[in-house]
This record gives C-alpha cells, structure tokens and sequence, in this order.
C-alpha cells in the first residue's frame, strides 16, 4: 500500500544528543545530508558495501562494524566460467575498522583475515582500494554532476533505526587483479553503494534488489521496512530519483534460488530472472547471518513520477535474500 514520505531537503543529525533517533531523520533524501552521529556500545551497524558490476566479472566488497565484530569480504564472480574467489574476515570487536560519519565524505577503512579495504570518498567521487590473497581491486567511482542518491531512515522506534544511502548506477573504472590475469574495468560497468548506518533489532529479514543500464536504475527493498511507514524503493532515470512510495510483494521459491523472482506494487511490475547464485554464511555462536544473492536480469516495467512507464528490461544487477541474528 502507499505510504506517506517526508522529503527531508537539509542536514540532519540521525540521533538526539541521548543517543536515540531524531524525529526530524525521519524521510528519505536525493543526496547525503544525515550526519550518522551513533553513540555508545550494543546494536550499532555501520557498512560500506559496494557492488560493481562489469561485462565479464562482479565484485563486491563490504567493510562492516557490527561492535562484536567486525565482518569484512571480497567477493569476484567470472561472469563465463562461474568461478567464484571470496574471502571473509570476522576481527572481534571490529578492532581497527573506521567509518566517517556521512556519507559521501571522509575514509572507511578495515583489515583482518587477509583482507584489507580503503574506501575514500571526496567530492568528486570515491576511491576503492582492495586486496586479498590473489585479489587486488583498484577503482575511481566518480559522481557525475546532478547524480541522485536514495538516502532514507527508517524507524522502528527510539532506540531501533536504520539509516541507509542506496546509490545505484554510478558510472566506475579502474582494474580487477586475479592471479596473474589483469581485467580493466570501465566500458559497460556500473558500481552500486549500500552506506548503513543504525541501531538495530536482534533478528531481521530483508530483500535488496539493485540493477543498472545506460541512463536508468532501479532499486527496490522490502520486509525489513514492513510497516514504518517508509520504503528504500526508487527508479532512477538519467541520474534523477522517482521516489516509489509503495510497500512491494516479493515472491520467489526458497528451494530454488534460481528460479524467476517476482517483486509487484502499486506501479511496479517488476521480473527477476538469476543467472548465479553467491550463498553467504556467518555463524558466531548467538549471532549469525546467511545471504542468497542472485545475479541476474530485470524486465518488467515500473512507473515514474510524471506517470509514464520505464521498460526495464536490459537491465544486469542482483535480488537477495537476508536472514541475520546480530
């Protein structure tokens, strides 16, 4: 059903100076204005994930504070051959990991595990430096002039929110180093930011769907927002947010990842087909996580602001399914 969505148009703290969320937070954004100031220790998350998808390879990378630990990985897919190289780091207490406070600005940096990721962000853009064993990542993400953002708080309570920067489509270049084998990244490739920044339950579910081709984006969330208010569901067209107010149906078979996915709402109609499945595992004890996200293609159609219908189909990207006790 529809909700009803405050633009929030100027910078914001995302909590009160007790620690708790900020009522003004609350909304969505076209560009970065929440400063995530968190404080104190027990349920804070703070991520950097970046996706990057090329006509040969996708790689994803993601720096990750969850205060017991601190969960790192590089991940490349060989779009051809389907091999996969991943390598994932658990550094108790995140010990060492930094995150700057906004979005857009300041350095985000983590190692452990023989993972090491620096990821610097200035205003033209941000830089992207990874490597693990036999891995080196090296990319310019620039951020084109007008290039919308959606930014969004969601509130499960005082005490209980999310805020979440979903930029997709971002024009990217640079090398993937495997082995021996040097891969450039630029023609027909696009990078997809998740900035994460909150306080959150113990046990949540999500969906996350992002896909990117020349001039249009989509991205699409769901259950984790569930009855906020709120949604992260946007379409982007030549680099403008259509902001989709709508709570949207995911439908897919758990017993077969691969199979076609269906994501529908009010002026979405929207058809995920896989081509890859990457399955994610983390068990620590009371905590855990475990991820199926699906590479594949979009087609279907979803309606921006003026009414009119964006054909979707052409568009590469992923739909996931998220399971974590944190």
């Amino acid at each position: 059903m529809p909700t009803h969505e405050r633009e929030i148009t100027e910078p914001v703290d995302l909590c009160l100076p007790d620690g708790r969320l900020d009522p003004r937070a609350v909304g969505w954004t076209r560009r970065p204005l929440h400063r995530a100031n968190l404080r104190g220790w027990g349920r804070a998350k703070r991520w950097e994930y970046w996706g990057i998808v090329t006509p040969s390879h996708v790689i994803g990378l993601v720096a990750s504070s969850l205060d017991y630990a601190g969960v790192h990985g590089l991940y490349v897919l060989d779009r051809a051959s389907r091999a996969e190289v991943s390598h994932d780091a658990v550094v108790p207490l995140a010990r060492g990991a930094a995150f700057p406070p906004r979005s857009g600005e300041g350095t985000a940096r983590v190692a452990g595990g023989g993972v090491r990721i620096a990821i610097d962000q200035h205003p033209g853009g941000t830089s992207i430096a990874a490597r693990a064993p036999g891995v080196v990542v090296e990319l310019e993400v620039p951020l084109p002039d007008g290039h919308e953002s959606l930014g969004v708080v969601i509130p499960w309570g005082p005490r209980r929110f999310q805020y979440t920067v979903k930029d997709v489509g971002r024009p990217v270049h640079g090398r993937l180093v495997l082995g021996a084998a040097e891969h450039q990244v630029g023609d027909g490739a696009f990078a997809v930011l998740d900035h994460g920044r909150g306080k959150w339950p113990y046990s949540v579910v999500w969906n996350w769907a992002a896909g990117s081709a020349p001039g249009l984006a989509v991205q699409l969330g769901g259950k984790w927002t569930d009855g906020t208010g709120l949604t992260e569901n946007a379409l982007f067209l030549d680099g403008r947010l259509h902001k989709i107010g709508a709570s949207l149906e995911w439908v897919y078979d758990r017993s077969d990842w691969l199979r076609p996915w269906r994501i529908q709402g009010d002026g979405v109609e929207v058809e995920f087909t896989p081509f890859h499945e990457k399955v994610s595992r983390t068990e620590l004890g009371l905590v855990g996580s475990e991820t199926h996200q699906c590479f594949g293609h979009f087609t279907g159609r979803i309606r921006a602001d003026d009414g009119q219908w964006a054909d979707l189909d052409g568009l590469t990207g992923w739909a996931e399914e998220a399971r974590n006790r944190w």
